[in-house]
C-alpha cells in the first residue's frame, strides 16, 4: 500500500485536530488553489494558512459547507443503490513518497481500486455537470486523490439542486498526475518549508488574502522597486486606459439600445431579446441617520478598512519623500 493512515474515521470527527493535522500537508482541496482553479482560495492565501501568518476562515457557519456535510452520507448511499457498488469511509491518509500529500477521501469503493467523492451543487451551477463535464477544481481534487491512493479511477457524485443526483467516472491521468505532484512538491518545500512568497494572481481571493496578510503600516518607509515594477506600472497605466476607452464604447452602445427601445420594456432582433427593465434601487441616507439617531448609527455602522493603489508618474527622484 503506498499511502498510510493517519487519522481514522473516528478521530477524523474532531474537526479541530482533522484541521491541524490537515495543515501539515496539501489536501484534495488545496490542489486546486495552487494550481490556481479554486473559486474559492488562491495559492497566495493557502500559503498565509500554511505557514500560520493567517487563521483559516471559519467555516462553521457556512450554509453551503453544512449542508454538502450533511447530504454526503445521502449522496453515498444514492451511489450505491443505483450502482450495486458498495463503498466504506475512509480516514485521513497521507502517501508514503510524497508525506506532504494528504487525502480526506470521502468513500473508498469496495472491491475496485477506486475512490468515491460526494458533492452537492446548486441548481445555478448545473451546467457545470453537463455531459461529460465536472468542474475544474474537482477534477484535479480526484486526481490527487489518485496520485495518493494509487487508485486507477474515482467516482464523483453530485447532488444538483436538492434533487437531481448524477455520477461520473473520472479515469487516472497519469501524465496530469506527474505535473499536479510536481506543482504540489514545488509549492511545498519552496513556498511553505522555505517561506519563499508565492506570485500573486488576478483572483478575488488573492486580493482578500492580500489585504489581510497586508493590511498596511504608514510607519513602514517607502520602498524602492526595481525596474520590473516600473515596467508593471507602465503596463497597468496603459491597461486602464484601454479598459476606460471599452467601457465608454459599451456604454454607447447600451444607450443605443436604450434609445430605441424608449419606454418599451422589451424589444427584439433577428438574434437577441434586448430587456430593459424597470427597477427600483433603494439608497441608504448614512449621514442623515447619525444626524437624527446617533446612538443607533454609533452601533449599526461600521467601517470596512481597505487599501487603494494608486500610480502616478513621478520625477527622477532626488532625495523626495513619497
Amino acid at each position: 500500500m503506498q499511502y498510510e493512515l493517519v487519522m481514522t474515521v473516528k478521530e477524523r470527527k474532531d474537526r479541530q485536530k482533522w484541521l491541524e493535522v490537515r495543515n501539515t500537508g496539501i489536501g484534495g482541496s488545496d490542489a486546486a488553489c495552487i494550481l490556481g482553479l479554486s473559486k474559492w482560495k488562491s495559492a497566495f492565501q493557502l500559503w498565509n494558512e500554511k505557514t500560520h501568518k493567517v487563521e483559516p476562515e471559519d467555516l462553521s457557519d457556512n450554509e453551503f459547507i453544512y449542508w454538502g456535510n450533511y447530504f454526503e452520507e445521502g449522496v453515498a448511499k444514492w451511489f450505491s443503490e443505483k450502482t450495486g457498488k458498495q463503498v466504506r469511509r475512509q480516514g485521513l491518509i497521507r502517501s508514503k513518497e510524497y508525506p506532504f500529500m494528504l487525502a480526506s477521501v470521502d468513500r473508498m469503493v469496495i472491491g475496485e481500486n477506486a475512490g468515491l467523492e460526494c458533492k452537492t451543487a446548486s441548481d445555478f451551477k448545473k451546467s457545470e455537470w453537463e455531459g461529460g463535464e465536472i468542474p475544474a477544481a474537482y477534477y484535479v481534487q480526484c486526481q490527487h486523490y489518485m496520485a495518493v491512493t494509487g487508485c486507477d479511477k474515482w467516482y464523483i457524485a453530485c447532488l444538483i439542486g436538492g434533487n437531481k443526483p448524477i455520477y461520473k467516472e473520472v479515469p487516472r491521468n497519469e501524465e496530469e498526475i506527474k505535473a499536479l505532484i510536481e506543482a504540489e512538491k514545488f509549492f511545498w518545500e519552496r513556498n511553505v518549508v522555505a517561506k519563499e512568497l508565492p506570485s500573486a494572481d488576478g483572483s478575488d481571493a488573492c486580493t482578500k488574502a492580500i489585504l489581510n496578510r497586508f493590511p498596511g503600516d504608514k510607519e513602514i518607509p517607502a520602498v524602492d522597486m526595481n525596474s520590473e515594477y516600473d515596467l508593471l506600472c507602465h503596463d497597468l497605466n496603459i491597461l486602464k486606459q484601454e479598459k476606460s476607452k471599452l467601457e465608454k464604447i459599451i456604454t454607447e452602445k447600451e444607450n443605443k439600445l436604450k434609445l430605441c427601445l424608449g419606454n418599451s420594456t422589451f424589444g427584439r432582433t433577428a438574434s437577441f431579446n434586448i430587456y430593459y427593465k424597470c427597477l427600483e434601487h433603494k439608497t441608504f441616507n448614512e449621514k442623515q441617520l447619525a444626524k437624527d439617531y446617533p446612538d443607533i448609527h454609533a452601533r449599526y455602522v461600521g467601517r470596512t478598512p481597505y487599501r487603494r493603489l494608486e500610480i502616478k508618474g513621478s520625477k527622477a527622484r532626488t532625495g523626495e519623500t513619497f
